[in-house]
């Protein structure tokens, strides 16, 4: 990367001339994080592209921050945000390209022209709410919304900066003692319990910021920031200069207790009543000339400076016609009260990951094809079961859908989705999808109880209790109990009887895992510094070991193929995938491909000896262990994604919000995705993301709205 030298307080030494493709022409800011440039695409496309700091790109923490800041960005891209273009975070130095937005910060609108008056507030908090609205229904709190990540354009706010965003149900740390987001518009849980943050925080700072944006000034006021965070957890807010008709509502959303405070949807109702329509000007009242690109935003105020930040230091112009749109660009039809907002769109694959220690995978022989041939599918959506706000569960055996949901195992016809039988259970609910073995369809029930079904009728054939947190697998016709103490038990699937039970070679309690066709199943007990581990595998049918070995590493068993078993490698301080093993059982030889950077909470799928990793901020990679390479990476923005199903062509997974999303195996190139499918719990995210099903060529998902659907897997970019 070429360089060019800048001078002057505040800048760097050396700064890049390029971010990837991009030319960067001028400087727009800089933050505690990185300096946001005013760029250009080759097609002639501006930009804001915010590079970090040179001392933070060699940070290890520092990345996967920028990381989850990329992945946030790019699950919120809309009509309310700054749309991702592009991003490099495993770059030297690491950037993200967003679409420059003309206009001021909502900070420097105050500063230079004052606070707003009620009209102009009215529609700044509709705008907010909407956008808050978005940001929530895919899974994020933004935990830093303040006047300089309110960008004011003319098609109404814009919010910027996912640099401190978490996905509402994230299990990333928070670390103790330091204080993450901006004191004037933090909610009280963001200094009392920072690790149980959610949506409602951010309609706290909503009322924050629109105080400011009414007065001047924040409603808890102090030049100590140590003062301000007494205020906000202790003292009532001050309204003093709030329109009469908004001060009690944004009052609501200063509420102490986050139950207290509304919701965007319901904001948006409240201002409904407030005024019968909103006018339709212009969102900015009164443009600025443009002011120098090299200047620097205004001071006072902490926190990590966002892409977008400063964009409305360079020209105040709207784009020059002809500029060309990014690539998914549509547009949205005005609405009655405001201007139609323009949102320029590229693909943004979201959602979550899969954290439950029951197990469940199928072992018999590999799946029948569906009942019929898929030449000419076209596909079919289905809900089965009236109500469900949770995306079901599915699986594929016996020649059926097996789903699980709603209080209900049911099975449903892979060709038509009708429904072939249901067996209920009050109030069951489970974690992962039935399983086919034994000839039996295994389900749990409300009591936790393994329940074997007939899969031509739904019928109880028995029923087994298992012991308080135990692990289960399903290998070879075989349920696979790991009890707390360690002992290991197989029990027959077909009949439910007790076939084997012993402590397998090792101390403490081992994981177990099992893989369709390996034959073996495999259990690992890790020392206590996490050196080395032993990996024991063994017959799940008798329980006679077969080989035992100890491997250098923290090792997590991920697939198991021909001789070969495959492993995911820990860092054994922070527990994040930074290897993948090949182990060759018949030479005993290992081999291990490091990974450019740390991969936090990674789902894995192993085709052919090619590994695959979707990491909990969606970073996905494939590593190919016989040439031992990485072969590619993709930010695929899916944050907390579902399990990965690998086919000869396409890599498929879900998303939080229903979405199925496939990804071209051979290139790791984004290859199509579904239409969103939220259904009505939208405040609501899911820890658990259901996995689709691939019986080649169809595959099978489920949504958020209780749908099941099927699609011809040969062509997802016609999804």
């Amino acid at each position: 990367m070429t360089t060019q030298r800048s001078t002057g307080a505040g800048t760097e030494a050396d700064m890049p001339e390029y971010a990837g493709h991009y030319h960067l022409e001028s400087r727009l800011g800089s933050g505690g994080m990185g300096v946001v440039h005013l760029a250009r695409s080759t097609s002639g496309l501006r930009l804001a592209v915010k590079v970090v700091h040179a001392e933070f790109a060699r940070d290890r923490e520092f990345r996967g921050r920028f990381r989850q800041e990329v992945a946030a960005a790019r699950r919120v891209s809309g009509a309310f945000t700054a749309p991702v273009v592009d991003a490099d975070p495993e770059a030297e130095r690491p950037w993200m390209a967003t679409l420059f937005i003309p206009g001021p910060t909502l900070s420097e609108q105050v500063k230079e022209h004052g606070p707003l008056d009620a009209g102009q507030l009215r529609r700044l908090m509709a705008g907010l709410a909407e956008a808050l609205r978005d940001i929530h229904r895919v899974g994020v709190v933004h935990r830093d919304l303040k006047p300089s990540n309110v960008l004011l354009a003319e098609d109404g706010p814009k919010v910027i900066d996912f640099g401190i965003s978490r996905p509402k149900d994230s299990e990333l740390r928070t670390e103790t003692g330091k204080l993450i987001g901006t004191p004037p518009f933090m909610a009280p849980e963001q200094f009392r319990r920072p690790r149980e943050v959610g949506p409602a925080a951010d309609i706290f700072a909503l009322g924050s910021v629109l105080v400011h944006a009414a007065t001047g000034r924040g409603p808890f006021d102090s030049d100590s920031p140590y003062v301000v965070a007494y205020q906000v957890v202790h003292d009532e807010p001050d309204l003093s200069g709030v329109p009469a008709n908004l001060a009690p509502l944004i009052e609501r959303c200063l509420a102490k207790d986050p139950d207290e405070r509304p919701t965007p949807d319901e904001l948006m109702r409240r201002l409904r009543s407030v005024a019968a329509s909103y006018d339709t000007q212009a969102f900015i009242p009164a443009q600025r000339g443009a002011s120098s690109a090299g200047s620097t935003g205004p001071s006072g105020e902490t926190g990590s400076t966002g892409p977008s930040d400063r964009t409305g230091r360079a020209e105040r112009r709207p784009c020059p016609a002809g500029t060309p749109d990014p690539p998914g660009t549509r547009k949205r039809a005005l609405r009655p009260g405001r201007i139609a907002a323009v949102a320029a769109g590229v693909l943004a694959l979201v959602t979550g990951g899969v954290l439950a220690c029951v197990h469940w995978l199928g072992d018999d022989a590999p799946a029948r094809s569906p009942r019929t041939a898929a030449v000419g599918f076209a596909g079919w959506r289905t809900k089965p079961v009236d109500g469900q706000t949770e995306a079901p569960r599915c699986a594929f055996g016996a020649g059926e859908l097996l789903c699980t949901g709603a209080g209900q195992a049911y099975a449903l016809d892979p060709q038509g989705g009708r429904v072939l039988w249901r067996h209920a259970f009050t109030g069951a609910r489970w974690s992962a999808a039935p399983v086919v073995s034994g000839g039996l369809v295994q389900v749990r029930d409300e009591a936790g109880d393994v329940v074997a079904l007939d899969p031509d009728t739904g019928r109880t054939h028995w029923r087994r209790a298992l012991p308080a947190g135990a692990g289960a697998q399903y290998a070879d016709g075989t349920l696979l109990i790991t009890a707390a103490d360690g002992t290991v038990t197989g029990v027959d699937s077909a009949s439910g009887r007790t076939s084997w039970n012993r402590r397998l070679p090792g101390t403490g309690r081992p994981r177990v895992d099992a893989f369709p066709g390996a034959g073996s199943a495999y259990a690992t007990t890790s020392s206590a510094d996490g050196g080395s581990t032993r990996v024991v595998a063994f017959d799940p049918k008798t329980g006679e070991v077969r080989w035992d070995t100890p491997l250098t590493g923290l090792l997590r068993p991920v697939g198991a193929q021909g001789g070969t078993v495959f492993f995911v490698s820990a860092d054994p301080v922070y527990g994040d995938t930074d290897a993948v093993v090949r182990y060759d059982v018949s030479s005993g030889s290992l081999r291990r491909v490091p990974l450019p950077a740390p991969r936090p909470d990674v789902h894995t799928a192993v085709h052919q000896g090619v590994v695959y990793l979707l990491d909990v901020n969606g970073g996905l990679d494939a590593v190919d262990t016989g040439a031992g390479k990485r072969l590619w990476h993709l930010e695929t923005s899916v944050s907390r994604g579902s399990a990965l199903v690998a086919g000869d062509r396409y890599l498929y997974f879900s998303a939080g919000d229903g979405r199925l999303l496939a990804v071209d195996a051979r290139g790791g190139r984004p290859a199509g995705q579904t239409p969103a499918r939220p259904g009505s719990g939208t405040e609501r995210v899911a820890a658990l993301r259901a996995a689709p099903v691939l019986v080649d060529p169809q595959v099978f998902a489920t949504a958020p709205d209780g749908s099941v659907f099927a699609l011809d897997g040969r062509d997802p970019s016609a999804w």
